[in-house]
């Protein structure tokens, strides 16, 4: 008797792998300039093998926090690392809108930045300044650093500048306040509002929806509409997010590496009780 020929292995699916982000020139900050709406997460756990699951998720930007989270340059490295094959554009937010320490994120290679606690057009500047090379700003020149890939980007000093995108923060009365004209500086490629903070402005610490916090949002919303500039909000809670989407907001941090764990690992010792 004929022995029968083995069942062939089934075959796996194909990998689904979307393009890569381009940051020279930036795919992000070209999409952002076009209108489209941009939905995000923000990375706040500084370590390069969560940043590289959420690049796999898909979102447009991940925001790496330099601000609240333990973050400086040489942790950011790695995680820039991981997501060099990744579809989601990295955002850097510094510690501060310091030009030093801008520079140094600059040079490690990063392309865009989100700066907090801008509260008027002259601070606005100063982050732009911060971003560009003479004579349009001050940026101190290295000629080989991972942001032109050690030397090796043709034109890279020539076409920089312009590839470089700056959001800016607004989360406090001064810079709602200043928002029409902190949106309109040159260079400023969008605002962002950080609800927490704003909320705090207001005295209502802990509930950015409460209707005074959301009155000081929806005013930031239309300043910066009314100069043409994106607007940008987080918002971990979908009802809010969606809320905010509706309202006009075009890029959007929907959560975070640290919630999403957070919730997921309570979520799932909560289903075995108290003995399983």
């Amino acid at each position: 008797m004929t022995p029968r020929a083995p069942a062939p292995e089934p075959k796996a699916p194909p990998m689904s792998t979307p393009a890569p982000y381009r940051a020279f020139p930036n795919s992000f900050r070209q999409r952002l300039l076009a209108g489209e709406t941009l939905i995000g997460c923000w990375c706040s756990l500084a370590n390069p093998t969560t940043t590289e699951v959420l690049g796999v998720a898909g979102f447009d930007w991940l925001l790496l926090d330099g601000e609240h989270s333990p973050n400086d340059v040489t942790t950011f490295i790695p995680q820039l690392m991981a997501l060099k094959d990744s579809a989601s554009a990295p955002i850097a937010r510094p510690a501060s809108n310091n030009a030093i320490e801008i520079k140094r994120l600059l040079d490690a290679g990063f392309y865009n930045f989100l700066v907090p606690m801008v509260e008027s057009a002259d601070e606005a500047r100063r982050a732009v300044a911060a971003t560009r090379y003479p004579p349009e700003g001050i940026r101190g020149v290295s000629t080989s650093q991972r942001s032109n890939r050690f030397g090796t980007v043709a034109d890279y000093f020539k076409g920089i500048n312009e590839q470089i995108c700056v959001l800016v923060q607004i989360e406090s009365r001064k810079g709602l306040e200043a928002a029409a004209e902190i949106a309109a500086v040159e260079g400023i490629d969008g605002v962002f509002v950080g609800p927490a903070d704003l909320s705090a402005a207001f005295g209502h610490l802990g509930n950015p929806n409460h209707p005074e916090a959301q009155a000081a949002i929806a005013a930031v919303f239309k300043s910066v509409d009314s100069v043409g500039k994106a607007i940008g909000i987080l918002a971990g809670v979908e009802a809010d997010a969606r809320r905010y989407l509706e309202m006009g907001a075009r890029f959007v941090a929907v959560g975070s590496d640290l919630g999403v764990f957070r919730s997921g690992t309570q979520a799932l010792r909560d289903r075995f009780g108290s003995g399983g």
